[in-house]
């Protein structure tokens, strides 16, 4: 696909998205209170997630509603994830969990639709590298256990360096239990995120290293650049923008780990797959 069709798709993709937004905010009101020059955040992190999203769509070897499907679902997944975390971690507030989670349930599902009529009916690639089916099952297990851990000790590592520059903050809520807290990103968000580095890793079809670079920075653009960047009615801007160096950092390493170390080496490709994928 030519780059000007590729820019061309992508902004009929955000302004969809646009539109689709105020049509979910008509049927699924969420009142808080307003944040300052949200509309402005808010069309930047529209533009981010966009970008990324058409990478993906661009560069998979799938087609049709399966290719629509995957490229919605999954900003859906990693804002039920954090949302989950959300609710857990701040507890003295007021926000609508559940209407949240259905404006964005909403949005995603009718984004489907628009990536498939965009994106959906590219000719037709060559398979692409299977970075779970091409493995044992044992090794399987220890690379998912490995990058599972991983993320733990990451955020664990992130936040240890963050956390004096919001202790304050985090006074004022009912912090869960040291357990709780491991237990939610040990068997609930960092499964989660292996599976969707390694779907993204399987979408783009790239070998190892060039692989864990663009996982990691398309992870880490879905999953804390454009989410933070907006203003909330929880997150005081200092302590939004300190999460914000931190989910950065922390997801960038741990996509480009993850993706790195299910990856396809460059000697695994036959030369005529090298050559079609030049």
């Amino acid at each position: 696909m030519k780059p000007s069709s590729v820019i061309l798709r992508a902004f009929a993709a955000l302004v969809a998205s646009f539109i689709i937004q105020a049509v979910g905010g008509i049927l699924i009101p969420i009142k808080t209170a307003p944040a300052p020059h949200f509309m402005a955040w808010n069309i930047l992190s529209l533009i981010l997630t966009t970008a990324a999203l058409t990478v993906l769509a661009v560069r998979t070897d799938w087609r049709g509603w399966r290719l629509g499907a995957s490229v919605a679902l999954i900003p859906l997944v990693l804002f039920s994830v954090n949302l989950l975390e959300g609710k857990v971690f701040l507890t003295n507030t007021n926000l609508p969990w559940g209407r949240i989670f259905l404006f964005d349930l909403l949005s995603s599902a009718l984004m489907i639709p628009v990536w498939t009529g965009l994106f959906g009916g590219q000719p037709p690639v060559a398979e692409h590298f299977h970075p779970i089916r091409s493995k044992s099952r044992g090794e399987r297990l220890w690379k998912f256990v490995v990058s599972d851990f991983t993320y733990l000790f990451l955020y664990f590592a992130a936040g240890s360096i963050i956390f004096p520059y919001v202790r304050d903050f985090y006074a004022t809520q009912h912090l869960p239990s040291l357990g709780t807290i491991v237990a939610l990103q040990l068997m609930i968000r960092g499964p989660v995120f292996v599976l969707l580095c390694l779907w993204m890793t399987r979408m783009l079809g790239l070998t190892r290293l060039s692989g864990a670079l663009v996982v990691g920075a398309l992870f880490t653009v879905l999953s804390g650049i454009a989410p933070l960047l907006l203003p909330n009615p929880v997150f005081p801007d200092a302590v939004r923008w300190v999460h914000f160096c931190e989910v950065v950092s922390e997801n960038f390493v741990f996509g480009a780990i993850v993706a790195w170390l299910w990856g396809e080496p460059v000697r695994s490709r036959l030369p005529e797959q090298v050559q079609a994928a030049a």
